[in-house]
């Protein structure tokens, strides 16, 4: 019996959580991320069963990951669910539990395929929000799916939940009643709060737009800007096309670390590559998609993380 769904709390992580709940009405949901999968995972007790959805596996601490999959997957079930660039010298096979994994879909749409045939017909909008919020709606899966309801009204509902849910940023409570609320079948736009912030949110995002442009710094290749208080990736994103530079880096300070998203266009650049590299060797992590991914570093090595990322986009870029 699953007792547990650990679920990224961004949108993607949110939906594959209630497609995950809808499947197992019993379940506690918990948000986790990269950086603190294991000391979560060391909370569970053995032999409850658990379900990992959209979580990166950290490679500094993969070894030790492992091995609690391992234990856990001994006398209950784990399955793990993600669509990250897994380490390099991991395969699936290698990864103990049941293990759906595919780079080329969302969470939302891997977990939707997993239970689907115990899932009632509105849980397919769920696994739709989760695959356009994170870029990832032209699959099969999903263009199939799409045929089946208005496009416009999921994208309008997708907009609300992407953009309320920047409003929450880390109240985990809200975030669960919306995995409850979505888990229901009910769609986001009935959530008056979350309807509210997000056109809080996008008002915000219009003044942030106005004026990001004054607190970009550059150094060559790489714009990058802390402490806005706004989203990192969308900081990220808008970051870079106002320098017109390969790379946006956006990051906050918290307790001595600049936690950070950085995004990028170019097709030739593997951010996710780059950073499992680089970060490392700074005291620090970093990983997830060849065009958008996270990294956290101590705030006095941030200097030599711009300079280490610029040096390795030139070489790529060759210049």
């Amino acid at each position: 019996m699953v007792k547990w769904i650990l679920t990224h709390s961004d949108c993607d992580g949110i939906c594959a959580g209630a497609l995950a709940l809808a499947a197992n009405p019993d379940s506690r949901v918990f948000f986790t991320h990269p950086y603190g999968l294991l000391e979560d995972l060391r909370g569970i007790a053995v032999g409850d069963g658990v379900i990992i959805c959209d979580i990166a596996l950290s490679e500094d601490k993969l070894t030790a990951i492992l091995d609690r999959f391992s234990e856990i997957s001994s006398s209950g079930e784990l399955l793990y669910i993600d669509h990250h660039p897994l380490p390099e010298g991991i395969c699936m096979e290698s990864i103990p539990g049941k293990v759906i994994h595919d780079i080329n879909s969302s969470a939302s749409e891997l977990t939707y395929t997993v239970f689907r045939e115990g899932l009632s017909h509105l849980m397919e909008r769920v696994a739709i929000y989760g695959a356009i919020a994170d870029y990832l709606d032209g699959t099969p899966v999903i263009r199939s799916l799409l045929c089946n309801w208005d496009k416009r009204a999921i994208y309008f509902d997708t907009g609300i939940l992407v953009q309320g849910l920047e409003g929450y940023k880390r109240n985990h409570e809200f975030k669960r009643k919306v995995v409850a609320q979505l888990a229901s079948g009910q769609p986001p736009n009935l959530n008056v709060d979350l309807y509210n912030a997000a056109i809080e949110n996008s008002r915000r995002e219009e003044e942030i737009i106005k004026t990001l442009k004054e607190q970009i710094q550059v150094y060559g290749r790489i714009a990058y800007t802390i402490d806005v208080p706004f989203s990192l990736g969308k900081t990220a994103i808008y970051a870079r096309a106002l320098a017109n530079v390969p790379i946006g880096v956006a990051g906050e300070r918290r307790k001595g670390f600049i936690d950070m998203s950085l995004r990028t266009c170019e097709k030739s650049i593997d951010l996710n590559s780059m950073l499992r590299h680089i970060a490392p060797n700074l005291g620090g992590s970093g990983g997830g998609h060849p065009q958008a991914a996270g990294a956290r570093i101590p705030e006095e090595k941030f200097s030599n993380f711009i300079q280490e990322l610029n040096e390795a986009v030139k070489a790529v870029l060759n210049e």
